[in-house]
């Protein structure tokens, strides 16, 4: 079956494409003023098994629903910016912030979705970037990165 509605009304679609990935330890100490793609080395799920190697490929043309939650520990407050971002073959969607508090915060963490327009084999992966300052920024594993093909 492709579609199966059921009788209380739900629709399942079991090879809609969707993906969630979680990065798998710690990433300590990224680099400060360089793009760092985050390593969601642990699949919770991956129906199509269109995610490999930190990137999801769209196997069809549609609009996906893009997800990314990245938990920043150890943030530099002397650092211009950091960003995440979502870059996808036709549009590159990022979040900033500015880390000034007065001091380096323990923990922060930023969120940003997108519904995107993909072509088939357009790729997305998720990045972050520490604008300058010290590195001693660390990537926690409560990151995560969530996918689907919403129409």
């Amino acid at each position: 079956d492709r579609i199966l509605v059921t009788n209380a009304g739900p629709v399942i679609m079991p090879t809609q494409p969707a993906l969630q990935a979680q990065v798998n330890g710690t990433q300590s100490n990224i680099a400060a003023g360089s793009l760092y793609t985050i390593p969601f080395a642990t699949e919770i799920f991956d129906q199509g098994g269109n995610f490999a190697s930190n990137t999801f490929t769209a196997p069809v043309t549609g609009k996906y629903q893009l997800n990314l939650t990245i938990s920043l520990l150890n943030v530099d407050s002397a650092s211009t910016y950091y960003y995440i971002a979502l870059n996808t073959s036709n549009l590159y969607i990022s979040a900033w912030i500015d880390p000034d508090y007065g001091q380096d915060s323990t923990q922060l963490s930023v969120s940003m979705s997108v519904l995107a327009d993909m072509d088939a084999s357009d790729t997305v992966k998720a990045e972050v970037r520490q604008g300058s300052g010290t590195q001693q920024t660390d990537i926690d594993t409560f990151s995560y990165f969530s996918g689907y093909l919403a129409c």
